[in-house]
């Protein structure tokens, strides 16, 4: 990642190089202005101007669909046809100034109603088998950006071998540098939740069931990850797969299709209703007094009346209430009335 970070600045650099050097050899070429001292200098300031253009052109083109470039290409070639058919009724005119600057002033006239309308209207060419030609749509399915909690929860790995996530899931840079960052930690909680995300990250690429793709487009202008994370499903026409309740919410807002790991766990979860007798392990005493504290398998909280005194017991206990909170559900019980008596 950081060897490709640097082969892009080098090559940039050599660019920068190689046009300010053909600007300073080309200006001092020119014979009128051959006896200017300054004129190469002048050269190189140009040929540095044009790689500059060249790598905002660069930046600038990534974000643009490949339909839409596609589509503006035709749209030019013809402006510039219709151009030049039309300049042939000035090659009467004698003046050479009027003539040239008619013909500059068709082509760029042509070429930018062209090259516009092109990126426009192809899309109402309607060519369905043209599917690779829309980068959020693969055969799969919708492409789907993975963010840094869902790799370090790992249970995106299960889902996939599973078989229910279809599609290609994508990984954008910044994310990765986010889980190296975090597993170069000196607190070890964080180190040790950097690890496993690089592992569960592994895991996937090795899973042949989905198509995992590193995705190299960042956000300069932006600092938070989560922001590019949005930006990056917007210019991808993508979905974003996350277990984080907040940028869940902000790309929703943005019309942004979100797959929350923790509504499938919540869908997921064995329905439990009032009235149905559970048996449970008690493992610590609750916040109000009497209360104990037991779990599900699935990880669901339940509490049990009248149980502080048999921690480490397993006990039967009845379903009063279920209380759903935006972290999951609590289950209300109360001890069977055959265990208090006999504990009794």
């Amino acid at each position: 990642m950081k060897h490709l970070a640097w082969a892009g600045l080098v090559t940039k650099i050599l660019l920068v190089i190689i046009c300010s050097v053909g600007g300073y050899l080309i200006a001092g070429q020119i014979e009128r202005f051959a006896a200017v001292s300054w004129a190469p200098w002048a050269g190189v300031a140009v040929g540095f101007s044009f790689a500059i253009i060249a790598i905002w052109l660069v930046k600038f083109i990534r974000r643009i669909p490949l339909k839409a470039l596609i589509g503006g290409t035709l749209g030019l070639l013809v402006g510039l046809l219709i151009a030049q058919l039309i300049s042939y009724g000035f090659i009467s005119v004698e003046n050479t100034t009027i003539r040239v600057a008619t013909y500059v002033v068709l082509v760029c006239i042509f070429g930018y109603v062209g090259m516009v309308l092109g990126s426009i209207k192809i899309e109402e060419l309607g060519w369905p088998h043209w599917g690779w030609l829309h980068r959020g749509v693969t055969k799969g399915g919708t492409l789907k950006i993975l963010d840094t909690s869902v790799i370090i929860d790992g249970r995106i790995v299960d889902i996939v071998e599973a078989g229910f996530l279809e599609g290609v899931l994508v990984v954008p840079e910044f994310v990765l540098q986010e889980l190296q960052h975090i597993a170069d930690s000196t607190d070890s909680s964080r180190r040790v939740r950097g690890r496993r995300g690089l592992d569960m990250l592994k895991k996937l690429q090795e899973s042949e069931l989905a198509e995992v793709r590193i995705e190299r487009q960042d956000f300069d202008h932006l600092q938070e990850v989560d922001a590019k994370l949005v930006a990056l499903a917007l210019r991808l026409n993508a979905s974003i797969v996350t277990n984080d309740y907040n940028l869940s919410k902000v790309a929703e807002v943005q019309g942004i299709r979100v797959l929350n790991i923790n509504k499938l766990a919540n869908a997921l979860r064995p329905v439990v209703l009032p009235g149905e007798v559970l048996r449970l392990h008690i493992l610590k005493e609750g916040k109000e007094q009497g209360q104990g504290i037991a779990y599900l398998e699935d990880g669901t909280m339940v509490v049990v009346e009248n149980a502080a005194s048999l921690l480490g017991q397993e006990v039967e206990a009845s379903v009063t209430s279920i209380l759903q909170t935006t972290g999951g559900r609590m289950i209300f019980t109360t001890l069977k009335s055959s265990e208090q008596g006999r504990r009794h």
